[in-house]
């Protein structure tokens, strides 16, 4: 199961990662879900370019900057999936070390196993 880390400076980097994915995109996502206009749009726009931004990080290690499956992965994974709904395309070219992720963790049975019907629709 995805733990903290062991070490202490891998389990504060772990939860620093997860502090940033919380203020840079879940807050994003909300507003996409639940925001109007311009504001969706703007939000739409930020979060696609911070995804591409970050995408190179994903060709160096298999995981969320680490060689094992952690807790980070879990908080990214929910945000990945549910692209089709914000309306988001990452293009192959510029992404494809995070699209390459995105299989890797869609693709686990620990992943599959956790989502709800209607998170599954999300991608039929």
């Amino acid at each position: 199961p995805p733990l903290l880390p062991v070490y202490p400076v891998a389990r504060a980097q772990s939860r620093l990662w997860m502090n940033r994915i919380e203020k840079d995109w879940a807050v994003l996502v909300e507003t996409i879900l639940t925001g109007k206009g311009k504001d969706v749009d703007a939000a739409r726009k930020e979060l696609t370019d911070s995804l591409v931004s970050t995408s190179p990080i994903f060709a160096e290690l298999p995981f969320f900057m680490s060689e094992e499956f952690s807790i980070v992965d879990c908080c990214v994974a929910p945000i990945l999936w549910r692209l089709p709904v914000l309306g988001i395309e990452l293009n192959e070219k510029q992404c494809k070390p995070m699209l390459q992720y995105m299989e890797r963790l869609f693709e686990r049975e620990s992943f599959q196993a956790s989502l709800s019907e209607a998170e599954r629709e999300m991608r039929d």
